[in-house]
């Protein structure tokens, strides 16, 4: 399977995926003291929708483009201002041309105190997101393996914080990859925040990665999952998953307003099927 941001810019996963990142970045604004967010997988930073890889395969039409369209109301639609509000700012004259991915939502949520370290490995994509954050003094991009960025660039020296790790699942492994990785990371900064995003296409995968989460006795992780379809053979893409550990206290209630609401707006007939459980407590 191959993820590069571009083609699936704005799709179902990017809403979940971004809307798990604001409900942590709002609770880090909580206290005045400075955070460092860590974007391994960073992208590029900013999608054209009408561009041709997003335009190819139109996948926006039914993540974000629903949700501005039909709405959120309630508790859900207050949880999500923050990202709406920063959709709107990549889109300043109206309407929905421009997504930003996560780097751009992140910096649109700090505060002056606070930084961002966003790293991407591809090449071409290093200096599309390198040319989007020119002269950004709260922002640092580095062309980098953002594997490799889990054991040198912890524990950042503001000590709270979040560590994204968004992989494209262009080959093999990467699951394997995200266990090695939490278990290097949570050994430099265990006190850290780590949010996995992974696809849900193979549930005997899934299965594995979660009990190689176990067997590492790392404790408070949450498993978030949100399919928009049901389970087909041959697999392909039914859902969008996010692993966090050490999620704010605040997380599991602020999603059990939200995610309910989004499988009944972004799943095939209304039919969406949320799964939030423990993977491991505290």
């Amino acid at each position: 399977m191959n993820y590069r941001h571009a083609f699936h810019a704005g799709n179902f996963a990017d809403v979940v995926k971004h809307l798990i990142l604001v409900r942590i970045l709002d609770y880090l604004k909580r206290k005045d003291t400075a955070f460092r967010v860590l974007d391994t997988h960073a992208g590029v930073g900013l999608y054209d929708l009408q561009g041709d890889e997003a335009g190819r395969t139109g996948e926006w039409v039914d993540g974000i483009g629903r949700l501005i369209e039909q709405g959120l109301t309630g508790p859900a639609a207050t949880l999500a201002a923050p990202y709406l509000d920063a959709i709107s700012a990549q889109n300043r004259e109206g309407g929905l041309r421009f997504y930003p991915g996560s780097p751009l939502i992140v910096r649109h949520l700090l505060r002056e105190q606070d930084r961002l370290f966003a790293l991407e490995l591809h090449p071409d994509d290093a200096e599309a997101l390198r040319e989007n954050f020119a002269g950004d003094i709260q922002v640092r991009t580095t062309h980098l393996d953002g594997w490799a960025a889990l054991g040198t660039h912890l524990p950042p020296k503001e000590k709270r914080g979040l560590v994204l790790i968004d992989p494209p699942f262009e080959k093999a492994g990467e699951f394997d990859r995200m266990v090695a990785g939490l278990i290097k990371a949570h050994q430099r900064w265990p006190g850290g925040i780590y949010a996995f995003w992974y696809p849900v296409k193979d549930p005997h995968e899934i299965s594995e990665f979660i009990d190689s989460l176990e067997r590492t006795g790392i404790r408070k992780i949450l498993r978030i999952e949100l399919n928009v379809r049901p389970f087909s053979t041959p697999p392909r893409l039914h859902g969008t998953g996010m692993i966090v550990v050490n999620p704010p206290y605040t997380l599991e209630a602020e999603l059990k307003l939200l995610l309910p609401e989004l499988a009944r707006l972004l799943g095939e007939d209304g039919k969406g099927r949320v799964r939030m459980e423990w993977v491991a407590g505290e």
